[in-house]
């Protein structure tokens, strides 16, 4: 399988910002782990961070348009609250995609118990740290 790991805002940040929260790796290290964890099943990985909505879209969109990957994995980090492009975006593709977090969205601030993507989404994994994007990778082959 072909896999996309799509990232949203303040995602580049995993590791400096609210260790507590979202750990002391960063998200290249994170992506390393996947890498390794693609690789060995003999699958291929890509990963893409943007911190503007468009972008995202635009990828999405560009993904599915030009055959690139068979199934995406999206942390749409806080755009997942309030993004109806992003939505939309998914809504227009024929990939199937899974929400991921770091963090148990619903052991937070109230805001953060609200997506506005997973309705459009295969399924959503939270909480388990990077294993949430391990999990949403395996999860494609049952």
């Amino acid at each position: 399988m072909r896999f996309l790991v799509l990232n949203g805002v303040n995602l580049n940040m995993t590791g400096i910002r609210e260790k507590g929260v979202y750990g002391t790796q960063t998200l290249s290290q994170i992506n390393e782990e996947i890498k390794a964890f693609v690789e060995q099943k003999g699958d291929s990985v890509e990963f893409y961070q943007s911190n503007y909505e468009g972008d995202i879209c635009t990828k999405l969109h560009n993904s599915f348009l030009n055959d690139e990957c068979d199934a995406i994995v999206l942390n749409a980090g806080a755009f997942t609250h309030y993004s109806y492009a992003i939505h939309d975006a998914i809504a227009a593709i024929k990939i199937p995609v899974i929400e991921v977090h770091l963090s148990n969205v619903h052991a937070r601030e109230e805001f953060r118990n609200r997506s506005v993507i997973s309705d459009v989404c295969k399924g959503t994994i939270a909480g388990f740290g990077k294993n949430s994007y391990l999990l949403a990778i395996e999860s494609f082959r049952l």
